[in-house]
């Protein structure tokens, strides 16, 4: 009994184009002209589709940026409202120390009153010039720390309003895009139907070819008809005679030597 040949899978190159499929593009359970036609509606939807994003423009973008410049703004009115904590914490420590070096001097200058002799005077007159001199300092700390305070919570007011800003503007791209998304829903639904139907008939190194394609040009456009009668509809290069005739035929894989695009003839198809 003779063995089955096994078929070998030629992996796929994402860098592969159309040109490089020419040889194998017959080799399908698909006849050509009825892979032509299903590539053809695949780049239909996909067009069709292309068109429902350009309609919602850059307001996705837009949203995004502004949430993103939201979340930034929180962030910051957060650390804001965190220096502020720690700023008033170092209020209360340097008050608590005034409070400590008042009752420091106090017992000092009270053992002026029962010194035995000048040295002993100069030594605790001296100890009450420093406790006044760190009692000066955390008086300064204080009030840095307040001026500090009033510049951050200054910030805070600005950022706040900024926020309040971000958020109306925020809300009315978002109530622009979701009115634009729901109007279009049904129809977005409908042809990405209608491109997964056609993916799925389409193998996997075509479709690689057909996606690599229609990524790397202006116009998204990997399938296209013939234009003005002997151009092609990609890229506007007059089509040879000989070839004008392959394209009709649909029989027979048509690249355009100069903008690697499959060219089809739709009316058969329509």
């Amino acid at each position: 009994m003779a063995k089955k040949i096994k078929k070998v899978e030629t992996p796929i190159d994402h860098r592969e184009t159309f040109v490089s499929l020419q040889k194998t593009f017959a080799d399908s359970e698909l006849s050509v002209e009825e892979k032509l036609r299903t590539l053809y509606e695949l780049q239909k939807a996909d067009t069709e589709i292309d068109k429902i994003l350009q309609l919602r423009g850059e307001l996705p973008e837009e949203v995004a940026a502004l949430e993103r410049d939201i979340a930034e703004m929180k962030a910051k009115v957060a650390l804001d409202t965190e220096m502020i904590d720690k700023y008033n914490k170092n209020i209360a420590a340097n008050k608590q120390s005034i409070t400590d070096l008042d009752e420091e001097i106090e017992k000092y200058r009270k053992q002026l009153d029962n010194i035995a002799n000048s040295r002993e005077y100069d030594s605790i007159s001296k100890e009450i010039e420093n406790q006044g001199y760190l009692r000066q300092i955390s008086e300064k700390n204080i009030n840095d720390t307040k001026a500090a305070i009033a510049e951050k919570k200054y910030h805070l007011e600005d950022l706040k309003d900024r926020i309040a800003l971000r958020t109306e503007d925020l809300k009315a791209k978002k109530q622009e895009l979701a009115g634009i998304v729901e109007s279009t829903s049904e129809q977005e639904s409908r042809l990405k139907a209608k491109r997964e139907e056609c993916a799925a008939k389409i193998d996997a190194r075509t479709m690689s070819a057909y996606d690599r394609i229609r990524s790397s040009v202006h116009n998204h456009l990997a399938v296209v008809s013939v234009y003005n009668g002997d151009s092609c509809g990609g890229c506007f290069n007059t089509i040879t005679a000989q070839r004008l005739v392959e394209i009709a035929s649909n029989r027979k894989l048509i690249i355009c030597e100069h903008c690697g695009r499959i060219i089809v003839n739709p009316a058969d198809f329509e």
